[in-house]
């Protein structure tokens, strides 16, 4: 998503200097207009704004930990992946003493999202930082949210997450049952996709279910790291959440079954080989 998130800062008229730990990637972006650095800190040094778009936890922090030494007063630093909420507290703190603003601002909505620039964006961090942070963050997303203080919006990405892993799999479960029960899956999607049962999932996902087109928007294997740091941090907070279990299940399934790097509608295909002993 890194590279379509550039692609809209540069559209918008702004100088980005771009390092991918994949140097071919990185140089896609020059058509673009695109600058390329050689290292995290050659990206990062001299920079207004630093966007940090990673897989993990530790890629931020080790991504954290290489700009740190280049990180002053007159930076603003935003990262946009998803991660423990606790990692990014703390790497904020360290940011902080070093003069440098930060944010935590991950995302929903996909490559699709980053694409077209209507990505939902949470963020978690000072309210000053967040202002001078919007008008970059406009040119990526439509929904823009404030949430609080460092961390923040790390909390509310893992929320979503949870609604759109429960949501998938309600769709899912519908278009199946449908279809086992003699009726045109596209017909019940048609007939359900505006009333009370509609959701994104359905509507979005839905059509790739029926066509069984796995291809990635979203990839099984982020979503299950997603749903890791859910219950990492539910279970810091004592709570059960049975979905949640459920959901981690489900999609671990769904990587056994070879779909780790498709795409999270892929679900389904584990969904439909699921047997009633499998759940006892």
């Amino acid at each position: 998503m890194g590279a379509p998130m550039a692609r809209r800062l540069l559209k918008a008229g702004h100088r980005v200097r771009v390092y991918n730990r994949s140097p071919e990637k990185a140089r896609k972006l020059i058509a673009d207009g695109a600058d390329v650095a050689a290292d995290p800190i050659d990206a990062a040094k001299g920079a207004g704004v630093v966007f940090i778009m990673v897989p993990d936890t530790p890629d931020v922090e080790s991504v954290a930990a290489k700009i740190e030494p280049v990180a002053n007063g007159d930076q603003l630093i935003i990262d946009m992946s998803t991660i423990a909420p606790t990692a990014e507290r703390a790497i904020a703190a360290r940011m902080r003493a070093k003069g440098a603003e930060y944010l935590d601002a991950p995302v929903s909505g996909g490559e699709t999202g980053a694409i077209e620039g209507t990505l939902t964006i949470m963020v978690g961090g000072a309210v000053a930082a967040f202002d001078r942070a919007r008008p970059l963050l406009e040119a990526l997303g439509k929904r823009i949210t404030y949430m609080g203080e460092s961390g923040a919006g790390q909390v509310t990405k893992l929320a979503n997450q949870i609604a759109v892993a429960l949501s998938l799999e309600a769709a899912a479960e519908a278009l199946l049952f449908a279809r086992k029960g003699g009726l045109d899956p596209a017909r019940v999607l048609d007939a359900i996709g505006t009333g009370a049962a509609a959701s994104w999932q359905l509507n979005n996902l839905g059509p790739k279910i029926i066509a069984r087109d796995y291809r990635p928007g979203f990839f099984v294997k982020l979503i299950r790291k997603d749903l890791r740091l859910v219950t990492e941090a539910a279970a810091r907070n004592a709570l059960t959440l049975p979905g949640l279990r459920m959901m981690t299940s489900l999609f671990d399934a769904t990587a056994s079954l070879g779909h780790d790097l498709d795409g999270t509608q892929a679900l389904a295909d584990a969904l439909e080989k699921l047997k009633d002993k499998d759940l006892k």
